[in-house]
């Protein structure tokens, strides 16, 4: 039955699509049904034209035409309609409307699991413990296991495969055992999402410390809910109360302050208070009502890996849904294998794993990263398949360069309305700097855009500030402090971008206009280096190639460079050869000879001087 002379708001078509929404994958779909009807749902997953949207609900070509023209919208047969319009008309003509977002398979990390909620069971808690070196983290762990790690005794899940399972009142909980939030967020920079609950050190004696502090901005980053276990309550000059207090100002509330934070005071020494912490976790793991389906196939996250002399690549795989069975076809990262061998943290052989369970696997074909993503197929040809297409995705990606954010693409971001908030690392010469600095950018948040200052201190600019703003796509700005060459490294290989100001109006009017979307780069010449041409070689389907000697800085194949001669500029193009010998190379330092050819141009003499140069934003 028609529903005609009716006319539907944009924000009820958009409101019925967020409902009717879902998402499959090409194995659920086939090419032929894009558009269909089914049970008087119009069903359809990619653009459609008019013709198309007429064919498929069996409304005449004209009909639509004239009810779009009706709605203020001409459109001819052959044009495509957005998803609104395809809604309006489908509501219009007695059907209700629905989009199915296909998604690649090769990109699983994006598949929005939406499981039936009869095939959900509860799955024990994943937990990483934090804290400040020396406070007693590597302690609780020991306690808690029964082992003696710190000791240094051989044996345990940690030294087997770096995660284990305790099992407190009869249920389950999966430790992993990193060596801190250095490696916690690196695995999280590579977009694995694993742990449920930080569980933070905090010594009763000493109170927060900075790794303390760096703890808390990394566990709030991860979204992670956070319980603090107060130890050494065995010392003498034990003060929990002030703990608390110290705690209070970094936004970490105990429930008796009025906050949401479990706080359990207790000994790794004496073991007093272990039982408190383990039923702190389960409380809140049964809050969070951790649910998972273990009849599907897994899909979990890398933990460590390691190249074995006797078993090949080996991997500790961490289940976070489905079940793993040995001889499964799994893709991890871009690579692929089939589960040979499956073992426990005992060193017991397994057949399947379950969520939340962490187990050692071998047969990989390669050895994976850390913090890898990892899913099983059906088939070896398609867990083959998907593997190598992830590859040549990274290649391709590592070939155009970096996809991190930095304040020009923020800027583009903003100004196409797709980021709503913009995370920011502050370093300053002073704490009042780094506290002013943070509660001025937070202040420049509007209604469409909201700055996250997600961590403020005093201090250089540290490994541990790149790897959190790598994982939170983070900007970071330097206030009166400058990295040195190793951190500029770090960042440019984490692709993280460092704003350095010694001026604070200056940045704040950089994030300004960044946030309006009028951000625009200055961009200055940066000479890389310069070489004395001292011998010409005429070479036959070749050109001129010219012997030269690099005397300052260096000069790089690919890049952009001038031909000097008696001061003046000859020529400007590209270094389109570079060679060392016979080699050729990317680059040649300042202090070696080489040959090189410039692209499109020959008429190079003895005593010119080649200069390369780049252009590059201005710190």
């Amino acid at each position: 039955m028609k529903k005609n002379n009716r006319h539907f708001s944009k924000k009820a078509v958009q409101q019925r699509a967020r409902i009717n929404n879902v998402e499959r994958t090409p194995a659920q779909h086939r090419e032929k049904n894009f558009a269909k009807v089914n049970g008087g749902v119009f069903v359809y997953s990619k653009p459609l034209s008019v013709a198309e949207l007429s064919e498929a609900i069996n409304v005449p070509v004209p009909n639509i035409i004239k009810f779009l023209f009706m709605q203020g919208k001409a459109v001819t047969i052959n044009q495509m309609l957005d998803d609104e319009m395809i809604g309006t008309i489908c509501l219009e003509f007695g059907y209700d409307f629905k989009k199915e977002k296909i998604v690649d398979e090769a990109h699983f990390e994006e598949i929005e699991i939406d499981d039936d909620p009869s095939t959900l069971v509860e799955r024990p808690p994943v937990v990483t413990v934090m804290g400040h070196v020396d406070h007693g983290k590597t302690s609780i762990i020991d306690a808690i296991r029964q082992s003696n790690v710190a000791g240094g005794e051989a044996g345990g899940i940690s030294q087997a495969i770096g995660a284990y399972q305790k099992e407190h009142n009869g249920k389950k909980i999966t430790i992993i055992d990193t060596p801190g939030h250095a490696a916690f967020t690196a695995m999280r920079a590579r977009g694995a999402s694993v742990t449920d609950i930080v569980v933070l050190v905090v010594a009763a004696d000493d109170g927060v410390m900075p790794q303390t502090l760096e703890a808390i901005d990394h566990a709030k980053a991860a979204k992670s809910e956070i319980i603090v276990a107060i130890n050494k309550m065995d010392k003498p000059g034990a003060n929990p109360r002030k703990v608390k207090e110290e705690l209070l100002a970094h936004d970490v509330i105990a429930e008796e302050y009025g906050g949401d934070v479990l706080m359990v005071e207790c000994s790794a020494k004496t073991k007093d208070g272990l039982n408190d912490l383990l039923d702190a976790i389960l409380l809140k793991a049964e809050m969070m009502e951790l649910k998972a389906n273990p009849n599907r196939y897994a899909i979990g996250t890398v933990l460590e890996a390691n190249l074995d002399k006797g078993e090949g690549p080996k991997a500790t795989l961490l289940v976070q849904n489905g079940t793993l069975n040995a001889g499964d076809f799994v893709v991890v990262g871009d690579i692929y294998g089939k589960i040979r061998r499956m073992v426990s943290e005992n060193g017991g052989v397994l057949k399947t794993a379950g969520p939340s369970t962490p187990v050692s696997v071998t047969g990989l074909s390669a050895v994976p990263a850390a913090g890898d993503r990892f899913m099983a197929f059906p088939s070896e040809k398609q867990a083959k398949e998907i593997a190598e297409k992830r590859a040549l995705e990274k290649l391709e990606k590592t070939r155009s360069g970096t996809s991190a954010m930095s304040l020009s693409d923020l800027n583009s971001l903003v100004t196409a309305g797709q980021v709503e908030d913009i995370n920011v690392i502050v370093k300053a010469d002073t704490d009042g700097s780094a506290e002013a600095l943070k509660a001025s950018l937070e202040k420049l948040s509007e209604d469409n855009v909201k700055v996250k200052v997600i961590s403020a201190s005093a201090g250089a600019i540290s490994d541990n500030d790149v790897m959190l703003a790598s994982a939170s796509h983070a900007l970071i700005y330097g206030f009166n402090v400058r990295p040195d060459a190793r951190i500029k490294a770090l960042a440019e290989e984490q692709g993280v971008e460092i704003r350095l100001h010694r001026i604070i109006y200056e940045l704040l009017d950089e994030m300004k206009a960044a946030i309006k979307g009028k951000y625009k780069a200055e961009v200055v010449e940066q000479v890389t280096g310069q070489a004395e041409v001292r011998h010409i070689y005429k070479i036959t389907h070749v050109g001129t190639v010219a012997g030269s000697y690099v005397t300052s800085g260096l000069l790089k194949n690919g890049e952009k460079v001038r031909l000097l001669r008696d001061g003046a500029i000859v020529y400007e193009g590209v270094l389109e050869s570079l060679k060392r010998f016979k080699d050729d190379v990317k680059e040649v330092k300042e202090g070696y000879e080489c040959g090189l050819k410039i692209a499109s141009f020959n008429d190079v003499k003895e005593g010119d001087i080649v200069e390369g140069y780049e252009m590059v934003e201005k710190q």
